[in-house]
């Protein structure tokens, strides 16, 4: 019998397709109904905006489907126009489509995981990041995204972290380049308190992070960066990225050379130990 795991890493597909997904079916339904309810209580958008607390560029760009409300907009709108709590009952739908479809689908399987390893070659990885880290990533993609995407983007990758203060939590590993420690993205400012960050994350009994020095030789990471999934039924699942495509890595024997790279990587890499005391020695020098 497949599991929920295997059955959405099937999917390759969805993964391949972009960032347009299901969320665009909700935006259209919810901002269908706001209007209609608006309509039916004889109200301008002026009008409903002033009776909410938002402006009437921010109404039409709902009702356009531009902008996805926020909780306290539906919430709002629904007492206004006297929907009787249909409003406010989206809230859980347009949660969810916030996000993009990819990033649903890796929370939803890495809350699965029992174990979950993973390998940064070119920044920090996501479950570790800071929100300003993670903010100036974004904004450093070209084409360059607009302010709602990267607000969008950036509540996506936090929205994650819950993971690793969730009970039961997964054992986390990771493996993180010496070059990501260095590179300032966003600057200095926000490199120290990623650094510092690392650290702290360190000190979580069922988290391990280690560091591949430049220095080192022997490395079994050079095709790039990777994510390694383990379940509870025995299963494993890889994750890579590249460029535009992001690919969830369901074949049995892809998903066991993705293991055993990784496996290779943490024994060449620097001890635990060593890793932390490296970080504080890269934080002292930023």
């Amino acid at each position: 019998m497949r599991t929920e795991a295997v059955r959405v890493a099937e999917h390759d597909d969805e993964w391949e397709a972009g960032l347009e997904d299901d969320s665009s079916a909700v935006l259209r339904a919810v901002s269908r109904q706001i209007k209609l309810w608006r309509e039916a209580a004889g109200m301008t958008q002026s009008e409903l905006g002033a009776a909410i607390g938002y402006g009437d560029e921010m109404v039409s760009a709902v009702e356009r489907g531009k902008r996805l409300p926020k909780p306290e907009f539906l919430d709002n709108a629904d007492e206004a126009l006297g929907a009787g709590g249909k409003l406010s009952a989206m809230k859980e739908d347009v949660k969810q489509a916030r996000y993009p479809k990819k990033v649903r689908d890796l929370a939803k399987l890495e809350a699965k995981a029992v174990e979950l390893g993973a390998y940064g070659d070119r920044n920090i990885e996501g479950l570790l990041q800071t929100e300003e880290y993670a903010r100036a990533l974004f904004v450093q993609r070209r084409p360059a995204y607009s302010e709602e995407e990267i607000d969008r983007n950036v509540a996506a990758r936090m929205a994650r972290q819950q993971i690793l203060n969730g009970q039961p939590s997964p054992t986390f590993t990771f493996v993180q380049e010496e070059v990501t420690l260095r590179r300032p993205i966003g600057g200095r400012t926000v490199l120290r308190r990623q650094l510092e960050h690392l650290l702290e994350v360190a000190q979580l009994r069922h988290v391990t992070i280690q560091v591949m020095p430049t220095v080192c030789e022997e490395h079994a990471g050079m095709m790039g960066g990777h994510r390694v999934l383990k379940f509870a039924d025995g299963k494993t699942l890889g994750h890579t990225e590249a460029q535009l495509t992001s690919r969830l890595i369901s074949d049995p024997k892809e998903a066991q050379v993705l293991e055993l790279r990784y496996g290779m990587l943490r024994s060449q890499a620097l001890t635990p130990r060593e890793s932390l005391a490296f970080i504080e020695k890269v934080l002292g020098e930023t």
